[in-house]
C-alpha cells in the first residue's frame, strides 16, 4: 500500500522511514493532523478508537525533540490524561517506538538525544518525584490531580516553565464535569509559567465538536496587565471521515427473569459469561462498580480449575493492574472483570468481545466500551449488552 509521502514529508527522513515500515498508511485523522500540528495550530482531533489519535498527536512531538528543534533536558511535552492506567500504557508505547527510532538514527549514523519519558501519578513513589525535580523528563504524562498537585509545589513548577505542546487526551471523558473545570483552569495556570504552548485535545468522536473546542481553546491575555483584555484561542477540529462499525447485541438470561423474584440474577448470569468467554480467546467485561467486579470475578472463578477471569478497577496496585493487562495481551488470561479503568484507549491486545454488564452510564461510555473489541482501523467492534432487570 503507497504511502502518502506529501505527508511523510514534513517529518526527518529517518522517522517518515519508521513510520512507513512500523505502521504503513497515515490515517485519515493522521493526515489531516500532521500539517496543522506542525504549523503550531490549537488543534481538537475528534476520531473513533483505533484510528491513531495518539499518535497522530506524539509523532510531530518526537519528531522536534530527536532533531533538537526543541531543547532536551527539560520539559517540552505534557500530556494528560484522566486514567493512571492509561497513562502507564502510553509510557509503555512510546519508550517502544523511541527504541525503535533510536536504532534506526544508530544504523543512519546519526545523533539522537537522550529522550525521557516518566510518569506523574497517585502511583509514583516519592524518591521518582524528587529525581524527576532535579531532572525533568523530556516528555512528563500525568493526570489532572496530579499536575494541579505539581502546580502547587516549587518543585513541581520548576518543571512546567518550558512547555512546547500540551496533549489532552480523552477529553470528552471530563467535558462538563468537575473534573473538565479543574483540567482546565490548571492548563491555563500553566500559561503563566511557560508562556502560550500549543494545546491538542484528543476525543472520541463528538457532536457538536465546536463546544468542545471552546472548551479546550480558553481564553489569552490580550491587553496590558494593567488593563486586560481577553480573546478566545483559535482551535482547528480534524474530524476522522471512518465511519465506526458496531456489533451490539441486546441480551437477558431467561432464567434470570425466575431468579430475580428470589432476589438474584447473578448465578444465572455467571453462567452465560462462562460460555461467552469459552468460546473467546480474550474477553473483556465492564461493570460499573467495583464492588460487582469483585464479585463477579469470584463468581466466574468459582470450581474452576484455574481462574478464567482477573478483575481491573483502580482501587488495585499499577503492579496488580499491569500484571492483568500484560496477561491478557500475552493469552494467558481469558478474560477480565473491569470497572471504568480500562474504557479508554489502553493496549491489551486485539479483544474479541466486550460484554457489558448493566447500562453504562452515559452512551459515550457504552461506546467507550465495545470500542475496546476491534480496536484496529477498519475493524467492527462487537459487544453484549446484558440488563440485570426486565
Amino acid at each position: 500500500m503507497k504511502v502518502n509521502q506529501s505527508v511523510l514529508t514534513q517529518f526527518h527522513p529517518l522517522v517518515a522511514r519508521w513510520f512507513q515500515e512500523r505502521v504503513g498508511q497515515p490515517t485519515d485523522v493522521q493526515e489531516q493532523a500532521w500539517p496543522k500540528i506542525a504549523a503550531r495550530e490549537h488543534l481538537l482531533l475528534t476520531a473513533p478508537t483505533g484510528t491513531g489519535k495518539t499518535l497522530a498527536a506524539f509523532l510531530w512531538a518526537l519528531n522536534q525533540l530527536i532533531t533538537r528543534q526543541w531543547p532536551t533536558g527539560q520539559t517540552s511535552v505534557l500530556y494528560v490524561s484522566p486514567l493512571r492506567a492509561l497513562n502507564y500504557d502510553i509510557q509503555r508505547n512510546l519508550l517502544g517506538p523511541l527504541n525503535e527510532l533510536r536504532q534506526i538514527f544508530r544504523e543512519g549514523e546519526e545523533n539522537f538525544p537522550e529522550i525521557h519519558v516518566l510518569t506523574r501519578s497517585g502511583d509514583t513513589p516519592p524518591s521518582d518525584r524528587r529525581q524527576m525535580v532535579r531532572h525533568p523528563p523530556e516528555i512528563l504524562i500525568t493526570t489532572p490531580e496530579s499536575l494541579n498537585l505539581l502546580l502547587s509545589s516549587q518543585g513541581g513548577r520548576s518543571i512546567l516553565t518550558s512547555l512546547s505542546v500540551v496533549i489532552l487526551d480523552e477529553i470528552h471523558a471530563v467535558y462538563g464535569t468537575k473534573r473538565g473545570v479543574y483540567l482546565m483552569t490548571a492548563v491555563d495556570r500553566l500559561v503563566r509559567l511557560s508562556g502560550e504552548f500549543q494545546r491538542v485535545a484528543l476525543s472520541a468522536t463528538i457532536q457538536p465538536p465546536e463546544k468542545m473546542a471552546e472548551f479546550v481553546a480558553g481564553f489569552r491575555l490580550a491587553g496590558e496587565p494593567d488593563n486586560p483584555s481577553y480573546v478566545p484561542r483559535s482551535v482547528s477540529i480534524v474530524s476522522s471521515n471512518v465511519r465506526k462499525q458496531y456489533n451490539l447485541h441486546l441480551r437477558f438470561v431467561r432464567e434470570a427473569v425466575e431468579q430475580e423474584q428470589l432476589g438474584s440474577v447473578w448465578e444465572p448470569l455467571v453462567q452465560e459469561l462462562k460460555k461467552i468467554i469459552a468460546r473467546n480467546r480474550s474477553t473483556l467485561v465492564f461493570v460499573n462498580s467495583r464492588r460487582l467486579c469483585e464479585m463477579l470475578t469470584l463468581m466466574i472463578n468459582q470450581n474452576e480449575g484455574e481462574p478464567l477471569a482477573y478483575a481491573h478497577h483502580g482501587s488495585l496496585s499499577l503492579e496488580i493492574r499491569s500484571e492483568v493487562e500484560r496477561r491478557l495481551k500475552a493469552g494467558t488470561l481469558r478474560a477480565i472483570v473491569a470497572t471504568h479503568s480500562l474504557e479508554l484507549g489502553i493496549d491489551i491486545g486485539s479483544l474479541d468481545e466486550v460484554v457489558l454488564i448493566q447500562s453504562p452510564f452515559s452512551i459515550s461510555s457504552a461506546i467507550q466500551r465495545v470500542g475496546r473489541s476491534g480496536h484496529r482501523v477498519n475493524q467492527v467492534s462487537r459487544g453484549i449488552l446484558f440488563p440485570t432487570h426486565p
